[in-house]
């Protein structure tokens, strides 16, 4: 078996060890007499795995008890609806920075709960730059500031945590852990856990305690948090296997030196492929280099008629998934943690070939 570069945005590349144990532990997972997706949440096995999976991301970005840690059902897009549920109210205002494609479905899907504010937007330059915070226009007594750092389908990123008397919410689905973070700056950061985390399916949210016990009366209870915290992430039967997965990712991430670690490797392949873009005239990137992201690099060829021919033999020399999304077009390599520095090397080695062939 030949394991090619995967650039996949999502669901992505998870670690090779990781798959390997994750295979070597599937029919029986420590003499427990059956596979992990077979035992029962509230067992005393899976107890000891997720509360394992728990200590280790607690460890990795140093969360104080001051949050709850949340393993939850479903994606981030599924807690667009439980943030204005769990943090807003009639009388107030939530305000929103929309900087891409997910800010925006989060705006949308916030405003069928809460009176919504767009605080801020960068698309009057077709998303390719994050709007000054002296622009902004934060409404005083806001129930919450809401904005994705990463926008995944863009590429585009925030060099800087906002600063907000509201408390702060973010979408950190596709760059949570791939670097060390303040988590004490935000009130909420939630993540989809298809792109560092694990598999699809699981959703962890981190949230600062005192903002429990305030969700609408409408809220469905899969959707409280103080619900979830309340019962360890268990009200319903959680993701089992996926919370499992993301434990191990959790220990490869501290195996390999915690998240400063990972800040160095994921800065090399970052500054690899977006040199050999900027050197070229043959390949661009559209978004203003000060807010250019490190997991997610969108990339476009000066002559578009050749989009098929370059994924075509890309998809020939092992490289997948590199089709940007069908809103933007292009090209996309989306370089998580799982994906090695030896498959940038590879997809820059065909990147310079290919225009020696075609520029």
């Amino acid at each position: 078996m030949a394991r090619k570069h995967n650039f996949c945005a999502g669901p992505a590349a998870l670690p090779e060890s990781v798959l390997t144990q994750a295979q070597s532990e599937l029919l029986e997972w420590r003499d427990a007499g059956a596979s992990i997706m077979e035992l029962s949440h509230r067992s005393a096995e899976f107890q000891s795995v997720i509360e394992l999976a728990e200590t280790r991301l607690r460890r990795l970005l140093a969360i104080s008890e001051d949050y709850a840690v949340l393993f939850l059902q479903g994606g981030a897009s599924q807690q667009f609806a439980a943030i204005p549920q769990n943090l807003g109210s009639q009388s107030r205002a939530a305000d929103y920075v929309v900087t891409g494609q997910w800010s925006k479905k989060a705006l949308a899907e916030g405003g069928r709960f809460v009176n919504t504010s767009v605080a801020a937007s960068s698309a009057n330059d077709n998303y390719s730059s994050v709007p000054a915070f002296d622009s902004w226009v934060l409404n005083p007594d806001a129930a919450f500031l809401h904005y994705c750092p990463n926008e995944t389908i863009g590429g585009l990123e925030f060099p800087w945590i906002p600063e907000a008397t509201a408390p702060l919410v973010a979408d950190m689905s596709s760059t949570l852990l791939s670097r060390p973070l303040d988590v004490n700056r935000f009130g909420v950061i939630y993540a989809g856990a298809q792109k560092n985390i694990g598999p699809a399916g699981l959703a962890l949210v981190i949230v600062r305690r005192e903002l429990l016990g305030g969700a609408s009366e409408s809220c469905p209870a899969t959707l409280n948090w103080a619900v979830a915290e309340s019962n360890q992430s268990m009200y319903n039967t959680p993701p089992t296997f996926a919370i499992y997965l993301a434990g191990l990712v959790f220990e490869w991430l501290e195996n390999l030196g915690g998240l400063e670690a990972m800040a160095a490797i994921n800065q090399r392949k970052a500054t690899m492929l977006y040199t050999l873009i900027d050197e070229s005239s043959f390949y661009g990137n559209p978004i203003e280099p000060s807010c250019r992201s490190l997991m997610n690099v969108p990339f476009t060829l000066a002559d578009d008629s050749l989009d098929s021919i370059f994924l075509a033999e890309a998809e020939e020399a092992g490289l997948l998934n590199l089709k940007g999304h069908r809103s933007v077009g292009g090209m996309r390599a989306s370089i998580y943690n799982a994906v090695p520095e030896s498959s940038v090397h590879a997809l820059c080695d065909f990147m310079q070939d290919f225009e020696g062939r075609h520029g």
